[in-house]
């Protein structure tokens, strides 16, 4: 039953295709072999341009991102990447007090998209090894000329921005735009780098004593200060004492006496006289 099934569908099948013109059917293969060969068309992707060639000629049009048809033999399309690539080099220069310094640097840039022809009729693909290395190392040595070695490692912004200023400048002529630079390490001689270390340590050490010699001054001070406040109460205390102020104080010691008495009195032995308390400045003797 299957094979019947199977034979009937080949007969229509044939019976279809001697129905088509030959002329559709070669029409048909010829649009399949110039589609699978000849590929009339060309997809670019995200972050790329097309550049189109005429029989190897540049062409003004860029196309953008997507789906685009091309003349088969005649056109052809180059991609090329304008998102933003990273490209680090190390470069060697001398500073404004002749020492030997190796920077390494980072660099973001990209091609301006609607320039991509032009970089690529002007530059080619290797704009990198072309362009940009050169330049860099150019601007490196240029920029850090002006600095001394020390003011390289304070100013260390200042250095950097120059370096991204001249950079954009001079790789904007040539249609490449930045979009960040960095200065990643500054590498100093040996003999300079103990030299700074040294002199660190030194501005420590006199930083530390200073403080010191600050900390000492206060204290000193307050302690001046402590000194002068106390004389100044006593001062005030000898001035305030009177004859009253004496008799005064008397008569609360002996109230503190009074209130510490158990109320026994001393034994007196040897016919010795016992004190009364409070009753005048000499003592009166009680007769046994």
């Amino acid at each position: 039953m299957q094979e019947n099934d199977a034979d009937k569908t080949k007969e229509a099948i044939e019976s279809m295709v001697k129905k088509i013109p030959a002329k559709v059917i070669v029409i048909v293969g010829a649009i399949i072999l110039i589609s699978v060969f000849f590929r009339p068309w060309v997809q670019v992707g995200a972050g790329q341009r097309g550049i189109v060639l005429n029989f190897g000629a540049v062409q003004k049009q860029v196309l953008d991102e997507g789906l685009h048809l091309r003349i088969p033999v005649m056109q052809e399309i180059v991609l090329m990447d304008v998102k933003v690539q990273k490209a680090e080099t190390d470069a060697a220069a001398a500073s404004a007090d002749l020492q030997d310094v190796t920077s390494r640097v980072a660099l973001n840039y990209h091609i301006v998209p609607d320039k991509a022809n032009i970089v690529y009729q002007n530059i080619g693909v290797q704009f990198k090894e072309r362009i940009i290395d050169p330049a860099i190392l150019e601007v490196v040595k240029a920029v850090t000329a002006k600095y001394t070695a020390e003011e390289l490692i304070t100013k260390r912004p200042a250095v950097s921005e120059a370096m991204r200023r001249n950079l954009m400048d001079r790789l904007l002529a040539n249609n490449i735009a930045v979009d960040a630079f960095s200065i990643v390490t500054f590498s100093f001689s040996k003999v300079f780098t103990e030299a700074i270390e040294s002199k660190q340590t030194a501005e420590q050490l006199a930083l530390k004593a200073k403080r010191d010699l600050d900390r000492i001054k206060i204290e000193a001070e307050q302690k001046i200060t402590t000194a002068r406040a106390e004389a100044e109460s006593l001062r005030l205390q000898r001035a305030n004492i009177s004859p009253d102020l004496i008799e005064l104080r008397k008569i609360e010691a002996n109230m503190k006496a009074i209130e510490k008495w158990n109320g026994v009195l001393p034994q007196v032995t040897g016919g010795g006289a016992m004190p009364l308390i409070g009753l005048g400045d000499s003592p009166k003797k009680i007769k046994p």
